[in-house]
């Protein structure tokens, strides 16, 4: 399969995307000198990695630690690596020259228990294979390793293994290149990258892993406990060394100093691929060319498109993340489609867009997919092989369960790092992450019954109260002719006035002011009698088609003869105000005949504020509110009196 490597690099931030080919080119069409083909045409995005200064990703380093804690119970120690939170060392990655250690799980009976082989205070060296997630700390391990391009040496390692992911042929061959290899004491495994590679091209990455070592070593000696004694390569080098192989067309670098980096990396490892690394130079930003932004875009989004029709949804939790398949619009095809084919269709589409959706938000832990339920053993059978078919080209380990009698199909995807969505957003500080809040109706009955008992409270004087509150909330009282509002005036015997803006959260609330009925109307009315206010006529009278309707945070102004000109911004002048609703006539309207076209719109006004440059009435503007706000769409109550 061919790909494409790109790297971007910002100022705080560096992006790395795997293009890889779709075997879906889209109908190419001659190139003309207007238009350049599509660069990405016949690619997908498959792969896509972060990292943000300030906020490495520390899988692979490698710290001198200092036990915090050994619990026998869990068979595990806390370390403390010199990181916000202690790291978490099992007691199978605990590795002691000369010493049999238990490995829970695996067989063996006895060993030495973890309270044996290490104690707390004990200054240890370990390497971090998993990085902070959430609430828990990075998974170390003793057994340490050092990544080259085509193996990777292990120190205290014995022997020599071979990636599995390359054919058996291949295994074989450089089971044979690496026979005999000096690797003082120590083992390797052979990377997929090493394909193809000759035992020159070890003996050489040997001598640097060596001296790599040497200098491990030395730091060791040297950095008081706990510190960082090696730190991993940068993201664009660590993918570049993985990944990189002669599967890619070519590495696309829009950064020099990157792109001189490594070219200088290749030189060092791999000559022969220094050609297929290039400096991308053109105008358009790199992931904007190659459509990846779009992509980017996409992972925030719950639900993925099917090509038939179909969708999923995909739903992260604490434990673990669910998957939902849907027909959606897909309805079969051709006139004898039956309900089995149409469903059984729509899984193995859901299959394979299952995969790419895991890989390029790199999702891990415990995955659960919810197949539409097929009744045909054969066609579960065929959408499970085609999910485990697209899963060959994940490098993330994963375990597919069967598919069960629920259409449930259970899986566990190794979980590294951060996934891009993790990266790129955090919890809506309104929902807390929830995905869900209180609704307007459910804050409106909390506000009445908060509303009863500070009444009750209350002294008698205090006839009248002003409710600071988000204008969504307050149209439920003023709403569907004030119905709400009249029943709790008349069970309490008080007088309630509203005043908020959008930009209010929606459950809050306030009492601004309480005193007699007068004096809080007379602040709480925000317009008086011949007030001339310019408004953004948002929609038409609900009762009469002449008539138009504009809102200022929540209160209502019927605007009369306005309704040639929703969406507009007019001059117009209050008539009559009361408590959450005015009447006002247009100032600045032109005559009936005038051609629609000819009238002034926001986009048309050449100062900006949508109206006309006609000779105005002088007048008071605005009363003690002048700026216009857009409304939404509401129900116009009657005007009250």
């Amino acid at each position: 399969m061919k790909k494409q490597l790109l790297v971007s690099v910002d100022r705080g931030e560096t992006r790395v995307a795997l293009l890889e080919a779709s075997g879906k080119p889209s109908a190419a069409k001659p190139a003309t000198r207007a238009k350049k083909p599509d660069p990405a045409d016949g690619y997908r995005v498959a792969e896509l990695y972060f990292e943000r200064r300030g906020a490495r990703s520390i899988v692979g380093n490698i710290y001198k630690g200092k036990v915090d804690n050994v619990l026998a119970g869990l068979e595990a120690a806390f370390v403390d690596i010199g990181l916000e939170k202690n790291g978490f060392l099992h007691v199978d990655e605990i590795v002691v020259p000369g010493v049999d250690v238990g490995r829970r799980g695996r067989g063996k009976e006895g060993g030495s228990k973890i309270t044996e082989l290490i104690k707390p205070g004990q200054e240890i060296v370990v390497q971090v294979v998993k990085d902070p997630l959430k609430s828990k700390g990075a998974r170390l391990s003793m057994e340490l390793t050092i990544a080259g391009r085509y193996m990777v040496y292990a120190p205290m390692g014995e022997g020599v293994g071979v990636s599995r992911r390359l054919e058996d042929r291949e295994r074989d061959r450089l089971r044979r290149e690496t026979k005999g290899l000096d690797l003082r004491g120590g083992g390797a495994i052979i990377r997929t990258a090493a394909h193809g590679a000759k035992r020159a091209d070890f003996e050489r990455e040997l001598q640097y892993l060596f001296k790599l070592h040497d200098v491990l070593q030395k730091r060791v000696e040297e950095t008081p406990a706990p510190g960082l004694v090696f730190q991993e390569a940068d993201l664009s080098v660590r993918v570049v060394r993985d990944i990189f192989s002669e599967h890619f067309e070519r590495a696309i670098v829009d950064d020099p100093k990157q792109h001189q980096r490594l070219v200088s990396f290749f030189t060092r490892t791999a000559p022969e691929l220094v050609d297929r690394v290039e400096l991308y130079e053109e105008k358009a930003p790199l992931f904007t060319a190659y459509g990846v932004d779009k992509v980017i875009d996409g992972l925030m989004t719950r639900r993925v498109d099917l090509p038939s029709g179909g969708y999923l949804i995909i739903d992260y939790a604490e434990a673990l993340t669910v998957i939902d398949v849907n027909s959606g619009s897909f309805i079969g095809r051709g006139k004898g489609a039956r309900l089995e084919d149409t469903i059984t269709t729509t899984n193995l589409e859901a299959a394979e867009e299952v995969v790419n959706q895991l890989r390029l938000r790199d999702i891990g832990g415990i995955i659960v997919i919810d197949f539409i339920d097929m009744a045909r053993a054969r066609n579960r059978d065929a959408v499970l092989k085609t999910l485990r078919k697209t899963l060959d080209d994940d490098r993330t380990k994963t375990f597919t369960a069967e598919i069960s009698k629920l259409g449930l199909v259970e899986m566990t995807r190794q979980n590294v790092t951060e996934g891009v969505r993790e990266i790129i957003s955090r919890p809506c500080p309104t929902c807390n992450g929830d995905g869900v809040i209180k609704s307007e109706e459910t804050i409106a009955i909390e506000i009445e019954r908060r509303l009863r008992v500070l009444t009750k409270k209350a002294p008698k004087k205090h006839e009248a109260f002003l409710v600071q509150c988000n204008p969504r909330v307050s149209a439920v009282f003023t709403g569907n002719a004030k119905r709400v509002l009249h029943a709790l005036e008349e069970e309490t015997g008080r007088r309630f006035h509203f005043t908020g803006s959008e930009g209010l959260p929606l459950d809050h609330f306030d009492i601004l002011m309480e005193g007699s009925r007068d004096e809080v109307q007379e602040r709480a009315v925000p317009f008086r009698e011949g007030d001339e206010v310019l408004v953004h006529i948002v929609e038409p009278h609900m009762y009469d088609v002449d008539d138009a309707v504009a809102k200022i945070d929540g209160y209502i102004i019927s605007v009369a003869g306005g309704g040639r000109f929703v969406g507009a911004k007019r001059l117009v002048r209050i008539d009559h105000a009361g408590r959450t609703s005015a009447t006002a006539t247009m100032l600045d309207a032109p005559p009936p005949e005038v051609d629609a076209a000819a009238t002034t719109t926001p986009a048309d006004d050449d100062d900006g504020d949508g109206v006309e440059s006609t000779t105005r009435r002088r007048g008071r503007r605005g009363g003690r509110r002048r700026r216009p706000v857009a409304a939404e769409s509401s129900a116009t109550p009657a005007s009250e009196s």
